[in-house]
């Protein structure tokens, strides 16, 4: 196997726009080559197997999807209030929005983990993480609310988008903004 990082990483980034372009049968050694732009054949260099490239596309949807340091330092200051939290929310569904190819592929390999054992058991691990972390950084935030709240909000807040991103006219952009104040507002109390 190829050794080269960024060479890896871009391919994984390829992978994750086939998947949410093509689905996991579209996903090919070839159609990653393709759309990496790199000779045909590569892709095999650098993976194992297409299951090798389906755990690893999963794992770095999660890593494009954390938030930056400056968003991290945003949250952490001025008061950390039911408006606060509903603030959070909105960069959470704005940044999820904005990397729609990664949550439809992360979609993908949902759905492709209910034929693939051992994807299931990445995915659950770390999507069990990714919980736990957000339940983690609630505890030590000073934000008001409970770990339930922190888990029916994503919960929700994951339908919500899942909304947005396949049936994009189901509800506006204000009527969207409006359903998260609302979840807030009824989920987290102070």
């Amino acid at each position: 196997m190829r050794k080269n990082p960024e060479r890896r990483q871009a391919l994984v980034d390829a992978a994750i726009e086939v998947l949410a372009r093509e689905g996991a049968r579209g996903l090919t050694f070839r159609a990653v080559d393709a759309q990496a732009e790199v000779p045909v054949g590569t892709a095999s260099n650098y993976f194992a197997s297409r299951d090798d490239l389906l755990t690893q596309a999963g794992g770095r949807i999660y890593e494009r999807l954390l938030p930056d340091e400056e968003t991290l330092a945003e949250a952490r200051s001025g008061p950390q209030d039911r408006a606060r939290y509903a603030a959070l929310m909105h960069e959470l569904v704005d940044r999820i929005i904005a990397f729609n190819t990664g949550f439809l592929a992360l979609l993908e390999l949902r759905l492709e983990s209910t034929r693939r054992p051992e994807l299931r058991e990445v995915l659950t691990r770390r999507i069990r993480a990714d919980i736990q972390d957000n339940v983690d950084y609630h505890a030590a935030s000073g934000l008001p609310g409970d770990s339930t709240a922190v888990v029916l909000l994503m919960l929700s807040l994951n339908w919500l988008i899942v909304e947005r991103l396949t049936l994009p006219g189901l509800f506006t952009d204000k009527e969207a903004h409006d359903l998260v104040d609302v979840l807030v507002d009824r989920l987290v109390r102070e």
